[in-house]
């Protein structure tokens, strides 16, 4: 379960705050595993490793392109990601991040950009679209709000590497027509037959991508 910070950005006597915790079905024995994170809405674990990944939304005010949203991998429990003192792995904070060194957190596994507000994400385990899906990872970019020319608006596939990082690239756009969007991605989920499930909060639709090889 993530807990959000209380804030854009902000240092929380309450540790819950900007993490991701554990807890058993009835609600006790409850436990953060990962720290610093800002504000999650989507993970999912890898099909083989087992590992946790996780989209993390950046925080705002710090210009049109800084600092990156991430994807992130954890490795163990108890692993720190930066918020409040660095963001995106290299950038310290204006007001916190002379409490701590950058180099004290988690690197994030792939930068996704400034602003581009990934929410959903799951790994592709579905047997329609080409091998080189398999095990990648869908990201629904709901897009930026407060940046002067609008990103992201789209689904991005990322591909983990095996040093642990990850590329991507888009596999689905189309809903930012210039500065305007008319739809924002929302989840991803990999449906029965392979396609891929995307929902839009912006035009309250739920579309859905198949393959049926090169034409």
């Amino acid at each position: 379960m993530p807990v959000g910070a209380p804030c854009n950005i902000c240092l929380s006597e309450d540790s819950v705050y900007a993490s991701i915790t554990r807890i058993d079905a009835d609600g006790r024995n409850r436990e953060v595993v990962a720290h610093g994170v800002r504000n999650t809405v989507g993970f999912d674990w890898h099909p083989i490793t087992g590992e946790l990944w996780f989209t993390d939304n950046g925080r705002d005010w710090l210009g049109d392109d800084s600092p990156d949203c991430e994807l992130n991998r954890l490795q163990s429990d108890g692993q720190h990601f930066g918020y409040p003192f660095c963001h995106a792995g290299d950038v310290p904070d204006p007001e916190f991040g002379n409490q701590r060194s950058c180099s004290d957190f988690v690197e994030p596994a792939a930068k996704l950009g400034p602003h581009v507000a990934p929410l959903g994400m799951r790994f592709y385990t579905g047997a329609m679209f080409p091998e080189r899906y398999r095990n990648a990872i869908f990201i629904a970019e709901h897009g930026s709000w407060n940046r002067s020319a609008p990103i992201g608006y789209r689904v991005v596939a990322a591909f983990p590497q095996p040093d642990g990082t990850a590329t991507h690239e888009v596999f689905a756009e189309g809903w930012l027509k210039g500065s305007r969007a008319w739809g924002r991605p929302v989840d991803v989920l990999v449906a029965p037959d392979g396609s891929l499930l995307v929902s839009d909060d912006g035009a309250d639709m739920i579309y859905r991508i198949t393959y049926s090889g090169m034409r």
